[in-house]
């Protein structure tokens, strides 16, 4: 089920509201910190131009169309954990690299960064992490000597 789109800066998309509306506190609260969070460092990393916010398998998803820069990102809970993911794409290298930059981070496979929704976000480690994700075809593009 994918809603209609929205390009930062633009109206809000009503199913992608509903669906952080239907989560329980605190999940609703540190799912918003996500988005605000990939938002912010979209805007804030070179060459990812506007963000697409739609619903992908339910979930909140971050896409590049404007520069097609990046690899997908999802949020969503995990359920009955208590916890929230940052989805990737599970058939790239983005998980296994993450994992060795931040061994501290709770990982699932090769799909997920997992977070406590009580603790405070590891913003330091998440906004690399989203930013590597968001300019994943761009480096994957380059040639390795410009890396």
């Amino acid at each position: 089920m994918k809603s209609q789109a929205k390009k930062a800066g633009k109206t809000r998309d009503s199913a992608v509201d509903a669906v952080f509306g239907a989560y329980p506190e605190p999940v609703k609260a540190k799912l918003l910190a996500l988005r605000r969070l990939i938002f912010d460092t979209a805007k804030t990393t070179r060459g990812v131009g506007a963000l697409e916010e739609t619903l992908k398998w339910g979930q909140p998803s971050y896409l590049t169309p404007e520069t097609k820069s990046g690899s997908t990102v999802r949020i969503d809970q995990v359920k009955p954990s208590g916890q929230v993911a940052v989805f990737f794409h599970c058939q790239t290298n983005l998980v296994e690299t993450f994992r060795e930059l931040y061994p501290e981070l709770s990982y699932s496979g090769n799909r997920a960064i997992l977070l406590d929704a009580e603790d405070k976000l590891p913003e330091p480690a998440l906004r690399h992490c989203i930013a590597l994700a968001l300019t994943h075809h761009v480096r994957k593009r380059k040639p390795a000597r410009d890396r």
